[in-house]
């Protein structure tokens, strides 16, 4: 883990939350042609930090952590949920989410670990073959690599969180795609995350207050599995999917589509 927080001391997409606006600036980021993202998409690392104001990093932590509250702020999920626990503090996990129109969606397996240091956490994971879970017909199974988040304290209500995906999509991916991600979509996804943040004490209290296993493992009601009866997920060994000519549809030109799109938060409550 301390291997892994090194790694977030490198960042290239900065965002400022702030109670009534949020700015960002981007930084070290290389240009595209030079990262051969032109017409396909490569497993690069990408890093992403967020300041959040009146944001405690336990509170953070929590909202990365709570699947039930997920569904409720992430408008990407198609379906998410924990499969089995290898530790107190390592578990296996499912998650599928909306890809922009009219691109196939996406899902994956992970392994995911987690480790509270003090006033800071991290959490990581990666892609594992379960064999219950093969690759979904109507899903294109992608890859991560290395995904994570570092969340640091910088004070009783504040915090900065640093993302850091090599995510492969599986396929080659049309140029708008790859400049919608890096533009709009990681941006606008970590904004949403800091009015999940935000929201989230309010919205405990209504929901099992108490329930938080990822704190307390004893509270797990998620059947063990031993990691042997894993494997790693290599990229190579699933399909390559070419949709490099697939145009964007109008509802994502325009904004209108809900999905990613959306800023609404109404379901929060």
């Amino acid at each position: 883990m301390l291997t892994y927080k090194a790694q977030f001391c490198c960042h290239s997409l900065f965002i400022h939350s702030q109670p009534e606006t949020t700015r960002l600036r981007t930084c070290k980021a290389k240009p595209a042609s030079k990262l051969g993202l032109e017409k396909f998409w490569f497993p690069e690392k990408s890093h992403c930090r967020m300041e959040c104001r009146d944001v405690p990093a336990e509170t953070l932590y929590d909202v990365l952590h709570d699947i039930e509250y997920r569904k409720k702020w992430d408008s990407n999920v198609i379906e998410t949920f924990d499969i089995a626990r290898l530790t107190v503090n390592a578990d296996v996990g499912y998650y599928s989410w909306r890809c922009p129109k009219p691109l196939k969606n996406r899902d994956v397996i992970t392994l995911r670990s987690w480790l509270p240091m003090g006033t800071d956490y991290i959490i990581m994971n990666y892609s594992v073959k379960h064999p219950k879970y093969p690759p979904r017909k109507d899903l294109v199974r992608a890859v991560s690599i290395q995904t994570g988040y570092l969340i640091q304290s910088t004070g009783p209500k504040s915090c900065v969180i640093t993302y850091l995906a090599q995510v492969d999509p599986k396929g080659s991916l049309p140029k708008w795609v790859v400049n919608k991600s890096s533009q709009f979509l990681a941006p606008k996804a970590m904004k949403k995350m800091y009015k999940a943040c935000v929201k989230y004490p309010e919205w405990k209290q209504k929901h099992q207050p108490h329930f938080k296993p990822w704190l307390h493992p004893e509270q797990s009601s998620l059947p063990s599995l031993a990691l042997s009866e894993l494997s790693v997920q290599h990229a190579d060994s699933l399909e390559n999917i070419d949709e490099s000519a697939v145009a964007e549809s109008r509802e994502d030109r325009t904004g209108s589509a809900g999905g990613e799109g959306s800023d609404d938060d109404t379901s929060l409550t």
